[in-house]
């Protein structure tokens, strides 16, 4: 019974405690709600003065951005206003302008019609002056025209031929010096001395026994070595000498040096003159050679092709007039490139084509054709620039000159040539071009006599002077030196030189 009872308080006080417990959560809760709201409330309102803090200050920069942009507003219509004012002012400026213009215009034009038709009327005037003159004086126009110029001419023919001479004079001394001046200098920086060479060699010999040697039995030995090298042997009454005739200076020079070592071995027969000339001809093959590289080496040119070498190598046996050609071809190479170096051309092909200018000479006894287009074809099959070669053919005048390259090679080539001492030639050549020199002065009307002095350097022209006057003379001198340029080759220059003398003889009585 007490458990029971227990148990009923315990459930009563069980009972009472969730009821109490509910009540005591409620109350909690809403405490707890309370105090939310309130925090809630406190931010709601510190977030509405901060936003009406904002609002403020924007409210208060829109408002200044307003009164700024107000303010340049204004600005901006005070200038726009003045810059209209001023292009109202100009456009009335140019308005005014226009205006003016366009009445001196029409003012100009009416001037120009009064003067076109005074100048028609002077025109007519001019043309009835001269219809009346043609009568009067029986003339044309064209025919007093040329009497007028002809009285001109005689009155005033020594001012004339006085202010000829001087401007010439004035040329020739500036261009003289100016040419002296360059020609001095390339020749100052390279002179180079010339052998005089002929179609003939000389060996000498120990003792007049080796002649008979020499020409063997029957003449065997003399005939191999004639057979072999292509000259003839003269073996002559010359004490202690054997002549080499040829005009081939390479077999020349391959015999000579054959002979001259056979008569060092003392050996003289068929087998061994055979054999010598071999060893000769491997000989005078390597001197070439060696000539054409040194060559080369003289002038500074590099990167030609070593056969085109060796055909350069040749020229050291051959000769031109007594020079040398290939030390022709040396200086001329050395004289084309100074002349280039002090006008500004281009050196190095100048004297690229100054050395190879007479490189056809080397086979021109074996190929048809001048040595120039030999030469092209040389150059060309070697792959010699373009450039190279339009220098070097124009050295004869075979080409016209398209370069100023050319033109200095060809000048180079003369000086070579006519400097002293550097030619020789036959009489024949001698006589044929001072009659030709001759022949020219005298193909001209009024010419009563000629002489050709200084080698040819010089022709002495005698006129008529019946027939010819002061200022023809002139005329005459220049029209003799465009003919001789023209028709005659000649190194250097000719000086013309035309002389008139009138001679009156009266005997008083």
């Amino acid at each position: 019974m007490n458990q029971l009872i227990l148990l009923s308080v315990g459930i009563i006080l069980l009972s009472l405690g969730s009821v109490f417990g509910y009540y005591a959560r409620q109350s909690i809760a809403k405490k707890q709600a309370d105090t939310i709201e309130l925090k809630l409330q406190s931010r709601i309102a510190k977030a509405k003065e901060i936003s009406e803090q904002i609002l403020s200050e924007a409210r208060q920069k829109a408002k200044n951005t307003l009164l700024s942009l107000q303010k340049e507003l204004e600005g901006r219509k005070t200038e726009l206003f003045q810059a209209e004012r001023t292009f109202l002012k100009r456009e009335n400026v140019l308005d005014q302008k226009i205006s003016g213009f366009e009445e001196k215009q029409k003012e100009f034009q009416e001037k120009t019609a009064k003067l076109q038709s005074v100048k028609e009327n002077l025109e007519s005037q001019r043309l009835e002056v001269l219809d009346n003159l043609e009568k009067v004086s029986k003339l044309s126009r064209e025919e007093a025209k040329k009497e007028l110029l002809q009285n001109v001419e005689r009155e005033y023919q020594q001012d004339i031929l006085e202010r000829m001479r001087k401007l010439e004079k004035e040329g020739w001394e500036k261009y003289e010096i100016k040419a002296k001046g360059l020609l001095a200098l390339a020749i100052q920086k390279f002179g180079l001395s010339q052998a005089q060479e002929i179609t003939t060699s000389t060996v000498n010999l120990p003792s007049e026994e080796i002649k008979g040697r020499i020409i063997g039995k029957e003449g065997r030995n003399i005939r191999t070595l004639e057979k072999m090298t292509g000259v003839e042997i003269i073996v002559d009454e010359t004490p202690e000498a054997v002549v080499i005739s040829g005009f081939d200076p390479v077999r020349r020079q391959i015999a000579k040096v054959a002979l001259e070592k056979l008569i060092k071995d003392g050996r003289i027969q068929p087998a061994r003159i055979e054999e010598q000339v071999e060893i000769a001809a491997k000989e005078i093959s390597s001197q070439m050679k060696e000539a054409g590289e040194t060559a080369l080496f003289d002038t500074g040119i590099i990167g030609l092709d070593p056969k085109l070498a060796q055909l350069l190598g040749r020229l050291k046996f051959r000769t031109s007039y007594g020079q040398n050609v290939l030390l022709h071809s040396i200086e001329v190479a050395h004289l084309a490139g100074a002349l280039a170096a002090e006008i500004g051309a281009n050196a190095q092909v100048c004297k690229k084509a100054g050395l190879l200018h007479d490189i056809g000479k080397s086979v021109d006894h074996q190929v048809e054709g001048s040595h120039t287009d030999i030469g092209i074809k040389i150059l060309e099959k070697f792959g010699v620039e373009k450039e190279v070669i339009s220098a070097m053919k124009s050295h004869h005048e075979e080409y016209p000159a398209e370069t100023l390259e050319a033109i200095l090679v060809q000048t180079a080539d003369q000086i070579s040539g006519a400097r002293p001492g550097a030619r020789k030639d036959t009489v024949e050549n001698y006589l044929r071009r001072l009659g030709e020199l001759e022949n020219v002065a005298k193909s001209f009307a009024g010419v009563e006599k000629a002489w050709a002095l200084q080698a040819g350097r010089e022709i002495r022209v005698f006129v008529k002077p019946g027939e010819i006057d002061d200022l023809a003379t002139q005329n005459l001198a220049k029209a003799i030196a465009n003919r001789i340029q023209e028709e005659l080759r000649y190194p250097g220059e000719i000086k013309v030189n035309v002389i008139r003398e009138l001679r009156v003889i009266e005997y008083a009585k």
